[in-house]
């Protein structure tokens, strides 16, 4: 089977059988695509003539480009579910990628905001405009739910039921799940569909969010969105819609969440994505405990000043008497 051949058959698999999100289809085919230019390049032209040597020399290649290291585990992890499947269906015998490390990735807090900056950006949208109560129904929904900006942009009007007050998302591995939607948020919702958002319908559309032509709201209009109300927020630092993602599991983790509670309500497939959180509450605590409490650092000379060596308190103690 030719190179070509292969990746099709493994994309027609993630799109029918693992039912992948078109995001990670997409990201799939990037990381495939350079790996099969790679191959050709060295003159494999068939899946069996690749080696081990070719997929090592691969990570190297990718290495010599200075790619970060979480990108070149993503490579080798596509290429790696590329030979499994067609090792499990029998169209290969070995597995070259078997005996092959990915590089280490360090372990990146994400960035979030702290309460007050939350509290700031979403005071400011212009609530007595149309596009400004829209605006503040997202970035609320946002802040309230933790959605993903796909899964935020993607909402129907029958996913948000105000009366329980959930919301019903289609998560990554098209995975369905229920997120509390906080009252807040909700009144907000209902102020937006009463008053904003029938101007914005210029045909029939369950979608929730809509733009000023009628359509739904895309990831790169609200990420342009999020920035222009960061700067008049005064937020210095580069924020993006998953930055509020961020914010929100670190505040419920601050004020006691369960971890298993939210990892349910990010949709992690694995709870070690969502232990993260936990070293940026832990992290977040000792700052505030170093900044707030009395004891945590004492002033010289006090009882918990270990003060002058036993030896040189002895010599001073001879020397008055």
């Amino acid at each position: 089977m030719i190179l070509d051949e292969a990746i099709d058959l493994f994309m027609t698999h993630l799109k029918l059988e693992r039912g992948l999100a078109q995001n990670s289809i997409s990201a799939y085919a990037v990381d495939l695509t350079q790996f099969r230019n790679f191959c050709m390049k060295q003159g494999r032209t068939s899946i069996d003539e690749v080696t081990e040597v070719d997929v090592v020399g691969f990570m190297m290649h990718l290495a010599k480009r200075r790619l970060a290291a979480r990108t070149q585990a993503r490579r080798l992890v596509a290429v790696r579910n590329l030979f499994r499947f067609l090792l499990r269906d029998r169209f290969l015998d070995k597995d070259p990628t078997a005996l092959v490390t990915a590089p280490k990735i360090g372990r990146h807090l994400p960035e979030y905001l702290s309460q007050e900056e939350v509290d700031t950006l979403l005071a400011a949208p212009n609530r007595e405009t149309t596009l400004g109560l829209r605006n503040a129904a997202m970035l609320e929904t946002l802040y309230a739910t933790g959605l993903r900006v796909t899964e935020l942009v993607r909402l129907r009007i029958p996913d948000c039921d105000l009366e329980t007050g959930l919301i019903r998302t289609m998560g990554k591995g098209s995975k369905q799940r229920l997120v509390p939607l906080g009252d807040v948020a909700r009144q907000v919702i209902v102020e937006y569909m009463e008053q904003a958002r029938p101007p914005l319908v210029k045909q029939t559309t369950d979608t929730l969010f809509l733009t000023q032509r009628g359509s739904g709201m895309t990831r790169q209009t609200f990420w342009k969105i999020v920035k222009r109300y960061a700067l008049l927020a005064e937020i210095t630092r580069d924020i993006s819609p998953h930055t509020l993602r961020h914010s929100f599991a670190t505040h419920l983790l601050e004020h006691g969440a369960d971890l298993r509670a939210v990892q349910e309500m990010l949709g992690h497939a694995d709870i070690s994505t969502t232990q993260i959180y936990t070293h940026i509450s832990m992290a977040r605590m000792q700052q505030v405990y170093q900044q707030h409490h009395p004891r945590a650092n004492p002033p010289p000379g006090t009882r918990h000043d270990p003060g002058p060596s036993h030896g040189h308190r002895q010599k001073h103690d001879k020397q008055k008497r």
